[in-house]
């Protein structure tokens, strides 16, 4: 029998009854400790928000290289093709993508430095559709967690005013064509785990993305276009003690067609100061590792996988 990661309806926690929603609870739980993943459906994300998405993050990245690198202002806006590589990897990605944050209103900058974003210009619509998304993603992420505190011995709503303005970041990803002089070992995206919370990938248009399962194989993860990839990050596993596993995972190269591939991760980050010692209901899981903010361990992965200095 095929191993499939699972699949579930939000729509069973949000509209179900108290019967439902547990078991909706008890299945996330599941899938991220078997998986690190689980597919999500019945999301609330508009559909023909997701397909304007898809059409303008396509119009972006067809433009000229030296136009996109006017953009290119840090951990928001542009960043160049070949500048990110895996923890523990030298050779870069073979992928360029578009950042943007939550926006730093007058309440959010009360509670955490936020930087503003970059909008192309030429690009009709963009500012407006990322937005919309970024909000539209934000939302299923909280309430997966609203999910998940039960199975931790939390309150429901743990977890709200920790990611209310965390430092979430929605990505939006173009794999260009492998290029014949791409170098020795140099895939999309090279084997690694997520750095934050939990992450919601736009399923992408294009195949290639896999984890890998607990039994040491490569299994693709692959669902309707509609539909949400959700993984557990590494601050999820740290705030856990390993109950919750970070999961490797990978995008390989273009079997078939070698053409473009685009996806749209949103990582969902708590607040810089969160603290990620583990829970006490984890703290049994095995040693604890020392305790270190959100802030801080993020800002130690981005300079490993060379997005900061």
């Amino acid at each position: 029998m095929t191993k499939r990661v699972p699949e579930l309806s939000l729509s069973d926690f949000t509209a179900g009854d108290a019967a439902a929603q547990e078991a909706f609870s008890r299945a996330l739980m599941a899938g991220l400790q078997e998986y690190g993943f689980i597919i999500l459906k019945d999301h609330n994300v508009p559909v023909d928000l997701l397909d304007r998405a898809y059409e303008l993050a396509t119009r972006f990245f067809a433009l000229p290289t030296a136009q996109k690198m006017n953009y290119a202002k840090g951990l928001r806006g542009y960043v160049a093709f070949g500048t990110e590589h895996a923890k523990d990897t030298k050779v870069a990605d073979l992928k360029e993508f578009w950042q943007l944050g939550r926006e730093p209103t007058p309440e959010a900058l009360t509670h955490e430095e936020l930087p503003p974003n970059v909008w192309p210009e030429g690009v009709a619509g963009f500012q407006e559709t990322f937005q919309a998304l970024y909000d539209g993603l934000d939302e299923p992420g909280r309430l997966l967690l609203r999910a998940l505190a039960p199975r931790l011995d939390l309150p429901e709503d743990w977890f709200d005013a920790k990611v209310r303005f965390g430092t979430s970041i929605l990505r939006v990803l173009h794999y260009p064509p492998v290029p014949d002089d791409a170098p020795p070992g140099a895939v999309r995206s090279a084997a690694h785990e997520d750095i934050n919370f939990l992450t919601m990938l736009v399923a992408a248009k294009g195949a290639g993305l896999q984890l890998l399962d607990r039994d040491g194989t490569w299994l693709p993860v692959e669902t309707e276009p509609r539909n949400l990839i959700v993984d557990s990050g590494d601050m999820l596993e740290r705030l856990t003690n390993g109950v919750i596993p970070s999961t490797t995972h990978r995008v390989v190269n273009p079997e078939g067609p070698n053409v473009s591939r685009y996806s749209m991760p949103f990582f969902m980050h708590p607040s810089s100061d969160v603290s990620l010692k583990a829970l006490p209901s984890c703290a049994a899981n095995g040693p604890e590792r020392p305790d270190i903010t959100a802030g801080d361990f993020l800002a130690e992965r981005l300079k490993a996988i060379g997005l900061a200095s």
